[in-house]
């Protein structure tokens, strides 16, 4: 039986950081068939679930950052994490990266223990998240090929990878003068030179304008792995998702298809002002 539960006021805790290689998982109730999308060779095809965790939270303390937290991913779904700020969203992708470690319940990603085979783990996942963990010094070009060379990737055309996250190759300026929203493209390239078969984007919208939304989008909406996003742009966000799960204080709301996300938000926050109005559609 678990513990009782006391949740503080800021349920996100620590910040998340750089782009991670790896993961942990979920599990839960989703009677969905496996959904294939054409794309990297790997076994995402298989019918077994790519993530799943039972009863999954995590703790700072006394403070639950989230609680409860059941799911079970089939390869090529894409789910839509909702919340206010505080509601454990970075939090619980944290732990599914593998960088926190569960606190209680069950977590299995590919089948297999995190805890047990990190390495094989790490290997199929990618987290973008609010710190790049890209080399200042570098331009983008020799960014990604370094990346590429620790992680073990195979580098193919890098200036096409660099004009399809909407940058040009032939600037050679270092990571240090890129604004917030060219960190975040490149970024996206580094997820996409690896090939995961499991992607976590926090909040892949922020910093970009409007038009780079829409072209983030359409890459995220072209991958063929499993995604799980957490964003406060929830129509965009649920366009490219099939299903939702909305937190509130830590612990699930709410879940269902994407695109009834905003009623439901709207139905547990009768006072609140529209989702979209709050989080900022254009930030």
């Amino acid at each position: 039986m678990m513990e009782s539960i006391r949740f503080g006021n800021k349920g996100e805790g620590l910040r998340a950081v750089r782009v991670v290689v790896g993961a942990w998982t979920t599990s839960g109730t989703s009677r969905r068939a496996c959904v294939v999308r054409p794309g990297y060779s790997s076994a995402m095809s298989d019918a077994s679930p790519v993530l799943v965790c039972g009863d999954l939270s995590r703790r700072f303390g006394s403070r639950w950052a989230f609680a409860r937290v059941s799911l079970r991913l089939n390869a090529g779904e894409r789910l839509l994490l909702v919340g206010g700020n505080g509601s454990g969203k970075t939090t619980l992708l944290r732990v599914i990266s593998t960088i926190l470690r569960p606190s209680h319940g069950s977590l299995s990603l590919f089948g297999l223990d995190p805890s047990q085979h990190p390495t094989r783990v790490r290997r199929r996942l990618a987290l973008l998240s609010h710190h790049a963990g890209l080399y200042e010094d570098l331009d983008a070009r020799d960014n990604l090929r370094v990346m590429a060379q620790l992680g073990g990737w195979t580098v193919g055309d890098l200036d096409v990878l660099i004009r399809r996250v909407g940058l040009d190759p032939a600037r050679g300026d270092p990571l240090r003068a890129f604004s917030a929203g060219m960190r975040k493209r490149l970024q996206l390239a580094v997820m996409l030179l690896q090939q995961p078969e499991l992607v976590l984007l926090d909040e892949p919208f922020a910093a970009l304008d409007p038009t780079g939304c829409d072209e983030i989008a359409r890459i995220i909406a072209a991958l063929p792995s499993t995604v799980i996003i957490a964003s406060h742009q929830l129509r965009r966000a649920a366009a490219i998702c099939d299903r939702a799960l909305l937190l509130g204080e830590g612990v699930p709301r709410w879940r269902g298809p994407a695109r009834d996300v905003e009623r439901a938000w709207s139905t547990l926050h009768p006072e609140a002002p529209a989702f979209e109005a709050t989080a900022g559609e254009r930030s």
